[in-house]
């Protein structure tokens, strides 16, 4: 059939030339609209629900809460987890889906759970879903900052939140513009207790009051003078003068009227802050995360958004710039641009083997027109699927340039070797009709061994597509557009090639022995292959061995899920001392940014402690999160390197009690938000008191630091937090008429200072807070003395009716599928594999008491090692099987089929050498280029199977001339072998030379191929004739 479709191809070239001109305009038309980013997104589908619980302790929020959210949740159909993050004030439910659950979809089922579990919480608290944003949403952030330091952090807030903010929500793309740090201005409303005392007032009357005379309402209309006037009752609070007025209730008709200020002091100041940012060590600032849309083109949406931001700069104040803080189109358009100038080279590399070898001007055309082409519509298809252009759907394009010639190559060549041959015969060159006969019979010769060929090629990538998880979602990209390439050049090469050959290849061929390179190629060669075919089995016993060598460096190499890869920017993600005060955590701040912004490469550093307004931050206070901008690599210290400013930073950022840690920013946000564990090993325990979990969490790493097999271990330790308990004497509160509501009452609002209104003032809107002065609740005696007024107007003390005492509690608390857990973080003895360290430990485990009602559990990187290596064993067997198949319709023969995938293993060595000698780890990304080599290395045996079968077939099967035949194969096809190998590593070559963004990721794919490339033509040009010459034989 393929043969017919070539012959139909040549024939009708002019429909052929017209469709494929057709098909690359369209192609070229969606290469337009092509969607850029630097990495995929590797973040699970999720949905985030966030619940605001103001001045509630994390034990408070776990169980009103986080708990009963987390319970219904379980029930959302294809949710796969649900994890729960308490704070301070704030609850943090993810809802986890299986990979494929379309994001919007998810969103409304939790919607709907979330009107069944509001019944189960407190009145007061209604939670609300996150963003539709991924992971990786965080694509840009600013700081405003006030060059003139006339504005206060809150005036430059209220800018923020009621300025920017707005007009940045409406940009196409962005699904939230959230406020980082900066000062929330609230009219405080302090009680004096001793006022309250005088004129007999509680402090609920007080509230109330306040309450009642913030209002607005509406009386419909009036009819005057036959027109209609719409009535409007005013009475909204909207100055510090409006609230000192308010009038309060009287208990005598003697004491008169009665105004808020004569018992309170009123004025505005900061809301209770969870989160502060600081730019260069030079001070606090406000800033803004532009949280972009799921799936939208990130590139767009920061062009929109600076464009939005340089319009909106007209309605700042004098003096008051948005500074940039991160950019992601910086790591996007570096990354992109990397890659692509990667790709231009590759193709002129790639252009000049074929020049060199062919030297025919046209001929080479028609085997490099196949590259753009095949390229194109991948991206097209690609685009199609919605699959964007970053570091690894480039890459795969990246690491199939070489292949994707190959066929082209083959087929150009053999009809040179035809066409040749009859100038040989006739002594003139084939014109007309004949050359188009020549032609026909060259390709069909050729192109179906060729066709299959490439599907073995595509084939040997589908184990890729069966990765789940983060790994998955990093290398789909990949293995769609290498697949999407070659299917493309497999189509490209039974049919627009032959006609492109009928074209362009006429007048005189040159010779090959004419050719330097040839004559080089082949002088070299026969002596090896009059060699190989004396001492076959010679050979064949060296291929053995050399197979056999690879043990060593397999059992050398180290084992990692994922390699490392550098985004271009730093994140600085110290761990901090537990129970760090705001402006303690505040003065870290600037001076770890000042300290940070002294490094001599570093252009910005934008620092942040604590949470975000959004629900995509669920940041502790004692987490500070630090955003390094660095310089252009061109304006770095010579010889200075990534690692190098690492190192330099660790250094230089020296400060007790704080443990450095140097990250990327994409990535670490990803797991962030996942709670990924990012040791190789973790144990979960489980229970439902966090007192015992810790008890146990501690026991399990005591147990674990004495086995010789562990390398480190911690456990987490959530119990850093400092509480204030107030307990309630109920018998005797009740002696005074006093109710445990009317307790919790002062100690919501008189301690803690609680929001009971908002001030309305047009657009804008501000929290107006009650509590007690802070000099009479700055200590636990203080606390004790704090006046409640009993039921028959005695006022008392509130260490009369309750207990107060220090104690220590959780700090926070996180619990998956609805119980509380926490890890212990293991990082195996070097030399131990994950799995060596269980069997290991696992009689110490086995031997430890757990309590009833908890549990423990293997968890961390190696569950996707596992899962990954399951996923392999299963769907590897079934691709051999398939490529098998392929290589049967190829040859018609069993043992050919076989022959090629027992040659396999030989090439892998190859790859396992180079890996061990450059040093890299064992990775996911390294088996990925293992499976790249082996459907390449399949291409080179079935070619050259291909010419020895035509050779042998050539002398009618005639053993006496067998050693001639396959001579005649083997000897006279070197020139499209070579061209085959030489256009794989050299279009290989930028990547395993250059650097860049990204580069890392590729390089581990590419040198498997590398070291492959090595062997594997020594397989194609030596093991392969040897083992047909023995079997013919």
């Amino acid at each position: 059939m393929l043969a017919r479709i070539i012959e139909a191809s040549i024939r009708n070239s002019w429909m052929v030339l017209l469709l494929f001109l057709g098909l690359a305009f369209w192609a070229w038309q969606s290469l337009q609209q092509t969607k850029l980013d630097a990495i995929p997104d590797l973040s699970e589908v999720q949905v985030i629900v966030k619940t605001n619980y103001p001045g509630q302790a994390p034990a408070v929020v776990e169980e009103q809460v986080t708990y009963p959210l987390s319970s219904v949740m379980l029930s959302v159909p294809k949710a796969t987890s649900v994890r729960g993050f308490s704070f301070f004030g704030d609850s943090y439910v993810y809802v986890i889906f299986e990979d494929g659950t379309d994001p919007y979809w998810a969103r409304s089922r939790v919607n709907e759970y979330l009107d069944q579990a509001q019944s189960q919480l407190p009145d007061q608290v209604r939670p609300e879903l996150g963003p539709d944003a991924s992971g990786i949403g965080w694509v840009y952030q600013y700081a405003l900052v006030d060059e003139t330091n006339q504005l206060n952090l809150g005036e430059l807030t209220r800018l923020q939140n009621w300025f920017l903010k707005q007009e940045l929500q409406s940009v196409q793309g962005v699904a939230e513009i959230a406020t980082v740090g900066g000062m929330v201005e609230t009219y405080q409303v302090v009680l004096q207790p001793e006022a309250l005392h005088r004129y007999n007032l509680t402090l609920n009357q007080v509230k109330q009051s306040i309450q009642q005379a913030n209002n607005e309402v509406g009386g419909s209309v009036v009819e005057m003078g036959e027109a209609e006037y719409m009535v409007r009752g005013l009475g909204y609070l909207k100055s510090v003068e409006d609230i000192r007025k308010i009038p309060l209730p009287l208990t005598s008709e003697q004491q008169g009227t009665v105004l808020l200020e004569e018992v309170a002091d009123i004025r505005i100041g900061p809301q209770v802050r969870r989160g502060i940012t600081e730019l260069n060590g030079d001070g606090e600032v406000v800033g803004g995360i532009v949280v972009m849309r799921h799936g939208e083109n990130a590139l767009q949406t920061i062009a929109a958004v600076k464009d939005k931001l340089e319009e909106l700069k007209q309605g700042l104040p004098d003096g008051v710039k948005v500074v940039p803080t991160y950019d992601r189109s910086n790591l996007i358009q570096a990354s992109t641009d990397n890659l692509t100038t990667k790709l231009i080279e590759e193709m002129f590399f790639v252009a000049v083997v074929c020049i060199l070898f062919l030297w025919h001007a046209r001929s080479a055309v028609v085997a490099i027109i196949s590259l753009p082409l095949s390229v194109l519509f991948a991206v097209w298809i690609m685009n199609m699927l919605g699959i964007s252009a970053n570091i690894m759907s480039l890459g795969g394009i990246a690491i199939a340039i070489g292949a994707l010639v190959d066929a082209a190559i083959v087929m150009i060549e053999n009809t040179h070797k035809h066409l040749q041959n009859y100038q040989e015969r006739h002594q003139i060159v084939a014109k007309g009709a004949a050359r188009l006969k020549i032609v026909n019979e060259a390709c069909r010769e050729v192109g179906p061994s060729l066709f299959f060929s490439l599907l073995v090629i595509t084939v040997s990538f589908v184990p890729v597509f069966v990765l789940q998880g983060q790994q998955g979602r990093l290398f789909e990209p990949l293995a769609y557009t290498k697949t999407l390439a070659m299917a493309a050049a497999a189509i490209i090469a039974v049919t627009l090639i032959p006609v492109l050959i009928a074209l362009l290849v006429r007048g005189k061929i040159p010779a090959e022995e004419k050719n330097w390179l040839s004559r080089g190629l082949i002088a070299l060669y026969r002596p090896l292959l009059a060699f190989t075919l004396k001492f076959p089995k010679t050979i064949i016993v060296l291929a053995l061995l050399v197979t056999a060598s690879a043990w060593h460096p397999y059992k050398e190499l180290n084992y990692e899920l994922m390699p490392p890869l550098h985004e271009g920017d730093l994140m600085y993600m110290p761990t901090t001392l537990p129970g760090i005060s705001v402006e303690s955590a505040g003065e870290l701040l600037q001076q770890t940014d000042k300290l940070i912004a002294e490094q001599p490469e570093v252009e910005r550093v934008f620092g942040k402690v604590g949470r975000a307004d959004t629900a995509t931050d669920p940041a502790p206070m004692t987490m500070i999160e630090t955003s390094i901008t660095l310089k252009p690599e061109s304006e770095w210290r010579e010889g200075i390197t990534v690692d190098d400013i690492i190192a330099e930073l660790d250094d230089r950022v020296q400060i007790p009690g704080v443990t450095n840690a140097w990250v990327q920013p994409i990535r670490t946000r990803i797991e962030m938000l996942a709670t990924g564990v990012k040791t190789p090993l973790a144990i979960k325990v489980s229970g439902s008191d966090f007192r015992e979990i810790e008890k146990l969490a501690t026991r399990i790493e005591n147990t674990l630091s004495e086995e010789e097999a562990t390398g480190s271990v911690i456990a987490e330790r959530s119990g850093g937090g400092r509480y204030i308990e107030i307990e309630p004497k109920l018998r005797e509160a009740a002696r005074y008429g006093i109710s445990q509501s009317d307790i919790h009452d002062h100690i919501q609002y008189a301690i803690g200072g609680a929001n009971i209104a908002t001030s309305v003032q047009g657009n804008e809107r501000f929290p107006i807070n009650l509590r007690y002065p802070r000099e009479q609740r700055d200590h636990i005696e203080k606390l004790k003395t704090l006046p409640v007024k009993s039921a028959s107007g005695k006022w008392l003390t509130l260490s009369d009716v309750a207990d107060i005492r220090v104690t220590q509690g959780p700090a926070m608390l996180k619990s998956e599928d609805a119980r509380l857990s926490s890890w212990i973080f293991i990082e195996p003895a070097k030399g131990i594999t994950v799995s060596d360290y269980i069997n290991q430990v696992g009689d110490a485990m086995a031997k430890m008491e757990i309590p009833v009602g908890y549990n423990w559990s293997w968890t961390g990187q190696y569950k996707a090692m596992q899962q990954v290596e399951s996923d392999l064993k299963e769907i590897i067997p079934l691709t051999l099987l398939v490529i098998l198949l392929l290589l049967y319709m190829t040859f018609r023969s069993l043992p050919q089929a076989l022959l090629v995938i027992g040659t396999l293993p030989l090439a892998l060595t190859g790859s396992l050498w180079l890996i061990y000698l450059l040093d890299y780890n064992l990775s996911l990304a390294v088996i990925v280029g293992m499976i790249a080599l082996a459907g390449v290395a399949a291409e080179f045996g079935v070619v050259m199977l291909l010419y020895l079968n035509n050779a042998w077939k050539a002398v009618a099967y005639d053993k006496n001339q067998l050693k001639a035949a396959v001579e005649e194969g083997a000897l006279l096809r070197v020139r499209p072998k070579a061209m085959t190998v030489l256009t794989i590593i050299v279009g290989l070559l930028p990547i395993m030379l250059g650097g860049g963004v990204g580069n890392e990721v590729m390089q581990r794919i590419a040198a498997p191929m590398v070291g492959g490339m090595v062997l594997a033509p020594l397989i194609s040009m030596l093991v392969i004739p040897a083992v047909f010459y023995l079997a013919r034989k």
